[in-house]
């Protein structure tokens, strides 16, 4: 298995996620797009030493951008958004992941 911090880039902190927290023991994460279930699985419980079971993952693709690089300039510069990979990870009853430690 690759390194945990390889696998599992960061935690998604939005209010549905937060609420997915609290109401359904969900978790969710930004992960390496080519990692698969398994290895998301093996890196939650090895890093946060919980039970997980059932991981759910769905790609994003990264969006066409525009930009003006400036008020009268007439060039415009097309990039991307980059595209990831989000996994949400249920947890065994009673296990939960404090991501920030108060106090």
């Amino acid at each position: 298995m690759r390194d945990v911090y390889d696998v599992i880039w960061a935690p998604v902190i939005t209010e549905k996620a937060t609420r997915a927290q609290d109401e359904k023991n969900v978790y969710t994460f930004i992960c390496d797009p080519r990692a698969n279930k398994a290895q998301i699985h093996e890196a939650v419980e090895a890093a946060w030493d919980v039970v997980v079971e059932d991981v759910r993952t769905a790609r994003y693709v990264g969006k066409a951008r525009r930009s003006l690089m400036g008020r009268f300039n007439r060039t415009r510069k097309v990039g991307r958004r980059p595209s990831f990979k989000k996994a949400m990870v249920r947890l065994a009853e009673g296990d939960h992941i404090e991501f920030y430690e108060l106090g």
